[in-house]
């Protein structure tokens, strides 16, 4: 897939998440668009296109099983238990009404017993790029307000202290972004999950302090993307449960592993 043809199925893919009911509505429309298609043959572009767009529009499908599905060699269009932060599992629901979970009732995943293991490497890149896309739409957001609103005569965006909380979440953004493009493997999967779950948290923080109290409102998006992004957060292993995990890899063998080849590079 050449340039061109990656920026009109973007279009086509954000046209569609916007316009389209979130959860069944929108996993038959992106059937149509040729999804199970795009994830047998070309999933290396289309896995981070739907999971980060998935996450700017703010919508939710239940794509993630169909990830998961695949890289255990088992047909896609169905659900399975996945695990979750704390030892719990639960399902992400394709039909019905959203379940409430408790802290973000836009995305139907209930409570359900322990299931098989799952291979989860696949997963966790495709929930990294979903936080990513979160994390950039609040980014877009704080930006847009600290332009538009003033204080004390100038604009909110010429206050230095604002201007390094979202250069930060920026910087973790990008960051995250470079990680999961050279994410390879289980452990190169876990440290992408676990940077892109930093990030998000830490526009979350940045952002809710650049909003103030008009991002804890029902009538401003922001607290919506943060709900998503704790929730999403601890989906195939929270960022805590990750780095822990890590670090008792590192331990063990004693080295660091390398996400990005770097030799013959100067």
């Amino acid at each position: 897939m050449d340039t061109a043809e990656r920026e009109l199925l973007e279009e086509a893919l954000r046209k569609t998440m916007t316009t389209s009911e979130p959860g069944a509505g929108l996993d038959s429309a992106l059937a149509d668009l040729g999804w199970p298609q795009m994830l047998a043959e070309e999933p290396d572009t289309a896995v981070p296109l739907v999971f980060r767009l998935l996450g700017e529009t703010g919508t939710q499908a239940a794509v993630l099983n169909d990830v998961v599905l695949r890289a255990a060699g088992r047909p896609v269009g169905g659900t399975l238990p996945l695990p979750y932060a704390g030892g719990r599992w639960v399902e992400w629901a394709r039909v019905g009404s959203p379940v409430a979970n408790g802290l973000d009732p836009g995305l139907p995943l209930r409570r359900v017993e322990p299931g098989e293991a799952v291979p989860l490497a696949a997963g966790r890149r495709a929930l990294g790029w979903w936080l990513l896309g979160t994390g950039r739409a609040m980014l877009a957001l704080a930006r847009q307000h600290v332009v538009d609103r003033q204080q004390f005569g100038r604009p909110l965006a010429s206050f230095q202290a604002l201007r390094h909380r979202l250069a930060e979440a920026y910087v973790a953004l990008e960051g995250a972004e470079a990680t999961l493009a050279a994410a390879e493997g289980d452990t190169g999967s876990l440290l992408a999950k676990a940077a892109a779950g930093r990030a998000a948290l830490t526009t979350a923080r940045h952002c809710q302090q650049a909003l103030g109290g008009i991002g804890f409102t029902a009538e401003h998006a922001l607290h919506r993307h943060v709900r998503r992004a704790l929730v999403l957060d601890g989906l195939l292993g929270s960022t805590r449960e990750l780095t822990r995990e890590a670090g008792a890899l590192l331990l063990r063998e004693r080295r660091t592993r390398r996400l990005v080849d770097l030799r013959g590079s100067t």
